[in-house]
């Protein structure tokens, strides 16, 4: 069982289904693209997952100048799993060069709170506890936020995030 977790693509081979059933992402390379890639690898000034997609894309090409392997072929010869390969070949059918090699930015969540938000709930914390209370929890501060109409809703988690990273 531990080789089968050094290897993911023998995992799915053991199955009996591999991970890509039909060739639909192929990859030509333009003379362009090739010696782009080619100069890439060979200069090898690049990020590690730059250079590996670069090599994966020069075993993929079909092209008259490519020695077009299969994904099995690319995953052994790279020591890559086979889903790799396929990610590869799509993103750069569905994007171009860049697309293949330069990875996309992960979307941000927008913030809960703004400037104006965080102000006056810096200035709650900063002030005197409840009536009744030696010390306001997360919770109260929340609530107050909430009361005072500064939020429709905000959560626990969310105002000690927010105190956390201003003090």
């Amino acid at each position: 069982m531990l080789g089968l977790l050094s290897n993911p693509g023998s995992f799915t081979r053991i199955l009996g289904r591999s991970p890509i059933m039909n060739k639909k992402f192929v990859v030509r390379l333009s003379v362009e693209e090739r010696g782009q890639l080619e100069s890439l690898v060979t200069k090898g000034k690049a990020a590690a997952r730059k250079l590996t997609r670069a090599r994966i894309l020069l075993k993929a090409d079909c092209s008259s100048l490519g020695p077009a392997w299969s994904d099995e072929q690319i995953s052994n010869a790279l020591d890559l799993g086979a889903i790799t390969v396929h990610r590869v070949r799509r993103s750069f059918v569905e994007g171009g060069l860049d697309g293949a090699l330069v990875r996309r930015p992960v979307p941000r969540r927008p913030r809960m709170l703004d400037g104006e938000q965080e102000a006056h709930l810096i200035a709650l914390a900063c002030g005197s506890p409840p009536a009744g209370r030696c010390r306001g929890t997360l919770r109260l501060l929340a609530d107050r936020l909430v009361e005072l109409g500064h939020v429709d809703k905000v959560s626990h988690e969310t105002i000690r995030r927010t105190l956390k990273k201003t003090s």
